[in-house]
């Protein structure tokens, strides 16, 4: 199953993911990969955090996935996806978001996301939107609800924009604000730089780790683990040490820390004590 001509090892990718179906160019193929892409690699910033440089070279984020047990955030996640998808025969290209979520002050367009091109509609496809990133594709149609495997969505038009939104409860609230310009990769390699080294940028100083589950969501801020059930309550638990950090990581997101990770979470848990 592996693509000679890139260096995505599918089978592993497969395996790592749990996805066993048929890799053939069907919407049914891409709504099974999104989903199992989704609830299997974490979205997370350690890098950024401890000062690692972010690599968009698709070897090195195959290594990170698929050999160390790594996620990573949305520049990583959707070019390994685009890179997956492409390689199964799939048309694909990448686009850029404001982020809105829960945000007064929106901020430059700095978020990846995919449009993938099928013969019934143009889709839109994120695996990489932290704590809310989608499970499913989105139909590029607005004013129509949709159905993922967790939340309801829908896209809306602003001028000539797409605002993508998600049903929290009885609310829609806004994920963020999507142009339909095609992007470049040299566009990606500075969005990517800007977001993985600016002191001011959230993910150079806060720990953030999402993953969906089946009927909820497990989400890390610093030192606090929420569990959003579906629909339903949310349960926050206080992490009071270093270890208990790890073990989550562990055990709750399928994440192994990276060498040096250890220390800098110390240096992380020191200063959120003493906020």
């Amino acid at each position: 199953m592996s693509n000679t001509d890139s260096p995505i090892d599918l089978d592993t990718y497969f395996a790592r993911i749990g996805f066993d179906g048929s890799p053939s160019a069907t919407l049914k193929t891409l709504q099974r990969l999104h989903a199992c892409h989704a609830m299997a690699i974490p979205f997370e910033n350690i890098d950024p955090l401890v000062g690692k440089p972010v690599s968009l070279d698709l070897a090195d984020i195959s290594r990170k996935f698929l050999h160390e047990q790594r996620g990573g955030y949305c520049f990583e996640h959707n070019t390994f996806f685009l890179a997956v998808l492409r390689s199964l025969g799939f048309s694909v290209s990448g686009l850029a978001a404001i982020v809105q979520w829960r945000r007064l002050d929106y901020g430059p367009r700095i978020h990846m996301v995919l449009r993938v091109d099928l013969p019934d509609s143009p889709y839109i496809v994120d695996v990489g939107f932290g704590g809310l990133t989608l499970t499913s594709p989105l139909k590029l149609e607005p004013d129509i609800e949709q159905t993922t495997t967790l939340e309801r969505c829908r896209l809306i038009q602003v001028g000539a924009e797409l605002q993508v939104q998600v049903q929290q409860k009885s609310a829609w609230e806004p994920l963020y604000q999507l142009s339909l310009q095609k992007v470049s990769e040299d566009d990606y390699a500075v969005y990517n730089w800007f977001t993985s080294t600016n002191p001011d940028v959230v993910f150079t100083r806060r720990l953030m780790v999402a993953r969906p589950g089946d009927g909820c969501r497990h989400g890390l801020m610093d030192n606090v683990l929420s569990i959003h059930q579906l629909g339903g309550d949310t349960t926050k638990v206080t992490l009071d040490s270093v270890s208990d950090l790890v073990d989550v990581l562990h055990d709750v997101f399928d994440l192994e820390l990276p060498i040096g990770g250890k220390p800098r979470l110390h240096e992380l848990m020191q200063s959120v004590w003493r906020r």
